[in-house]
């Protein structure tokens, strides 16, 4: 197992099969094991590279309050710890808010951006907002992570056969630090550089479910932003695509990653 530290803090990475590198961060409570649908296919055709953020996974989980820009932070650390000037960048919900985190501030690092069901903003401003906000708060502080895990487990994959995806969440989600997990969800809340998009001109990806917990309406209107991006949408899929449509979701990734040197997005 890889590490580094940066800033006092060790963070856990791994890298997979060689070529264009291509850097995959994961989503709140989550970690780097979430791809692993994702990394055999996609090391067979660009070097992967996947990192446990600051309080997940394996990566230490210090006392501090976490911040989506101080998140950016250590994956440019990771880059340059790794000698990388650019790189291929796919991240999911947090990891897609980290992504735009890096776009809007250091968008020379980055060959292309995939961003997979996220948003370039989480601001507070409906009743359904601050309900949305409060029951994950009160899940992980007072039922426990535990729960929390079941509960996401059966809303991410309600299906007969999607047992085994089930079990993965409800097993994994209590291995959080809950002290890190709610500083991590705090970050997330309030957070936003949509005023940004316009400025980023990254070739960008942005995949949505159908039934994420934002409508893909709210999607399309953040795409229209931003001069040389595209969405998809991949069907009966909710938050979690990575792991509920895998075929889908890589082949669509390794579509718009090899069309990058044959036609521009906005042509």
């Amino acid at each position: 197992m890889a590490y580094f530290t940066h800033k006092g803090c060790q963070l856990h990475y791994q890298v997979h099969g060689s070529g264009e590198p291509l850097l995959l961060i994961h989503g709140l409570g989550s970690s780097l094991r979430d791809w692993e649908y994702q990394v055999p296919f996609l090391a067979e055709h660009y070097q992967v590279i996947c990192m446990d953020v600051r309080g997940h996974g394996q990566s230490d989980k210090p006392r501090e309050r976490y911040s989506i820009a101080g998140f950016a932070d250590d994956v440019r650390a990771l880059l340059d710890h790794l000698q990388l000037a650019q790189v291929h960048y796919l991240g999911i919900s947090m990891g897609g808010m980290i992504g735009f985190q890096l776009a809007s501030s250091d968008q020379q690092r980055l060959k292309s951006l995939i961003i997979v069901n996220s948003s370039p903003e989480v601001k507070v401003r409906t009743a359904s907002d601050r309900l949305q906000v409060f029951k994950r708060l009160f899940l992980a502080r007072v039922l426990g992570l535990k729960t929390l895990g079941k509960a996401l487990g059966n809303m991410l994959f309600p299906k007969p056969e999607q047992a085994e995806l089930r079990e993965k969440i409800a097993t994994r989600w209590p291995e959080n630090s809950k002290r890190a997990y709610l500083s991590a969800l705090h970050a997330i809340i309030g957070w936003g550089v949509r005023e940004h998009l316009v400025d980023i001109k990254t070739p960008t990806l942005v995949i949505t479910a159908d039934r994420d917990y934002s409508p893909v309406e709210l999607k399309r209107q953040y795409v229209r932003e931003m001069p040389n991006a595209r969405l998809v949408v991949i069907e009966d899929s909710r938050h979690a695509t990575p792991l509920d449509q895998p075929e889908r979701f890589n082949q669509c990734v390794l579509n718009f990653l090899h069309s990058l040197n044959k036609e521009p997005l906005n042509a």
